[in-house]
C-alpha cells in the first residue's frame, strides 16, 4: 500500500474507492491535457486585458459615497469587457447573484409588447418566477406585458449536431413579430443534457439573425466561462450575463454579477440595477476590485481544475452503472455533472459525502430543504469559503425522480478529486452501493 492510501485509510477511506478512482483519473489523462491547452490560452486573455487596460495597484483602492470617478471599478468593467469581448461590461457587487444579473438584463431590454423566446427549453428554475411562468404578483416580465414563448431542444441530440430545433424555432418568429430577444442558457441546469457549446451557439445566431437581423441574442453565460478559447460573444451573441461566485470569480469573488456586451444594452442593464438616469455612473465595488480582478486572474486555472474534477466524477459513477452527463465522449461546455442516482438515498449520502470533504462546515449534515426559487426540496452540500459559491466543490439536486444530483466546482483539482471519493465511499458505507 503506498503512502496516499494509507492516508486516506487513516480519514475512513475505503482502499477500493482509492484504487478505483486512481484508475479512472489514469486513464483520462489525455483528455485532461487539452483542458490545460484550453485553460493556458484563457491566462493569456486575462493577463493581456489586464496588461492593456494598464492594471495598477492604484486601482484597488477604496471610494465612499455615489462612488463617482471611481477609477478601480471602471478599469474592473473594462478588463472584463475586453477579456470577454464586449464592448462594454457591468461588473457590481450590487448583482445579489447570477439570476440577479439576468434578470437585470432582461428588464433593461424587454418592453411592454415585447416578445421574449428561450430556445434552449426552459430557463434554470429561479428564472422562472422572474419570466412569469411560475408565481403570482412579483412584479415579473409577463405582469409588465412581455410576451414569453419557448422552444424546446431536440430530444436526444448526438454530440456531433446542434441540440436546437431550428424548423422549431423559424416558425416561431415567423408566427410571432413581437420577438425582440433570444434567450439561450448554455449550462445544464437541472435538465438532463449536455451543455450547449460555443459552435453551436454560433450557429444559432447566424440562423436567428438571417431570419431576422435586429434581434437580440442574450445568454445566461453562468457555469460555461473559459470552457472554451471563446465565448458568446466571440460569436456574435449581443449580451451575457452570470454570476462572479461561479467560473469567472475564481473561487475569490466574495459576491457579485455582471452583464457584458453591446455598448447600449448594458446601458440598459445599468438603469434596472440602479436607476435611469443613473445606471452605472454610480455604485461603490466597497473595496472588492482587488478580489474581483484577482478571481479574474486565477479563474482559467480554477475552471481547468473543476472541469478535470467533473471528468473523473462523470467517469467514476459511469463505470459504477450509474447514467451520467455528460459522458466521457461528449463536448463540456459548463462545469456541472449530473449523475441519475434514482433514489433519494444516494442523493442524500452523495451530498453527505461531498459535505464531508468540504473545508467550511465539514461536520453539517445536508438535509432537502424548500429553497427559494425552487419548486421542490432540494439537498445541496456547499461548504465554502464563500456561501453560495458554485465554482468551489458543491452538490445539489432536487428530491424528486430520477433523483439526479448535479456535481460541480473545486478550485484545486486535488479537492475535487478528494470530493469523488467521499461521495463514493459515504455511499458504500451507507450500504447503498458496492464496487
Amino acid at each position: 500500500m503506498n503512502n496516499s492510501n494509507d492516508m486516506y485509510k487513516k480519514f475512513g477511506i475505503s482502499e477500493k474507492v482509492i484504487d478505483f478512482v486512481s484508475s479512472v483519473e489514469e486513464d483520462l489523462r489525455d483528455k485532461f491535457s487539452e483542458v490545460d491547452k484550453i485553460a493556458e490560452i484563457n491566462q493569456y486573455k486575462v493577463l493581456s486585458a489586464m496588461q492593456e487596460e494598464r492594471l495598477s495597484d492604484t486601482h484597488f483602492n477604496w471610494n465612499t459615497g455615489y462612488g463617482y470617478d471611481d477609477a478601480g471599478r471602471e478599469v474592473t468593467e473594462k478588463i472584463f469587457a475586453r477579456a470577454f469581448g464586449g464592448e462594454a461590461a457591468l461588473v457590481r457587487t450590487g448583482f445579489v447573484n447570477g439570476t440577479h444579473a439576468l434578470a437585470a438584463g432582461l428588464f433593461g431590454i424587454l418592453r411592454p409588447g415585447d416578445g421574449l423566446c428561450y430556445v434552449s427549453g426552459s430557463p434554470y428554475d429561479t428564472l422562472e418566477e422572474v419570466i412569469g411562468i411560475r408565481g403570482q404578483g412579483m412584479g415579473s416580465l409577463i405582469e409588465y406585458g412581455v410576451k414569453y414563448f419557448q422552444v424546446e431542444l431536440k430530444q436526444n441530440y448526438a454530440s456531433n449536431e446542434t441540440p436546437f430545433d431550428l424548423d422549431a424555432i423559424k416558425d416561431t418568429l415567423e408566427q410571432h413579430p413581437e420577438i425582440k430577444v433570444i434567450g439561450i442558457q448554455r449550462a445544464t441546469g437541472y435538465s438532463w443534457r449536455r451543455s450547449i457549446t460555443i459552435n453551436e451557439i454560433q450557429e444559432l445566431v447566424n440562423f436567428v439573425k438571417s431570419i431576422k437581423p435586429e434581434l437580440i441574442v442574450f445568454v445566461d453565460n453562468c457555469y460555461g466561462e473559459f470552457l472554451d478559447l471563446r465565448e458568446p460573444l466571440d460569436v456574435g451573441c449581443d449580451i451575457m450575463a452570470g454570476s462572479l461566485i461561479k467560473n469567472p470569480g475564481g473561487g475569490i469573488a466574495l459576491s457579485g454579477g455582471y452583464a457584458i456586451g453591446r455598448k447600449d444594452l448594458v446601458e440598459g442593464v445599468s438603469y434596472r440595477l440602479t436607476c435611469p438616469g443613473i445606471g452605472g455612473e454610480c455604485g461603490l465595488t466597497f473595496g472588492q476590485t482587488r478580489t474581483m480582478l484577482q478571481g479574474l486572474f486565477l479563474a482559467p486555472t480554477v475552471v481547468s481544475a473543476a472541469v478535470k474534477g467533473a471528468m473523473v466524477c462523470g467517469e467514476t459513477f459511469s463505470r459504477m452503472g450509474f447514467e451520467t452527463m455528460p459522458h466521457a465522449d461528449m463536448p463540456r461546455s459548463d462545469i456541472i455533472q449530473a449523475i441519475k442516482l434514482e433514489s433519494s438515498e444516494r442523493l442524500v449520502a452523495f451530498c453527505k459525502g461531498i459535505q464531508a470533504a468540504a473545508p467550511v462546515d465539514s461536520f453539517v449534515t445536508p438535509l432537502p430543504w424548500p429553497m427559494p426559487g425552487y419548486d421542490t426540496d432540494v439537498v445541496m452540500a456547499a461548504g465554502a469559503f464563500v456561501q453560495g459559491s458554485s465554482i468551489e466543490l458543491s452538490a445539489d439536486g432536487p428530491v424528486k425522480p430520477p433523483y439526479n444530483v448535479y456535481f460541480q466546482g473545486g478550485i484545486t483539482y486535488a479537492h475535487s478529486k478528494i470530493g469523488v471519493i467521499f461521495a463514493l465511499n459515504e455511499l458504500l458505507k451507507e450500504g447503498l452501493l458496492e464496487i
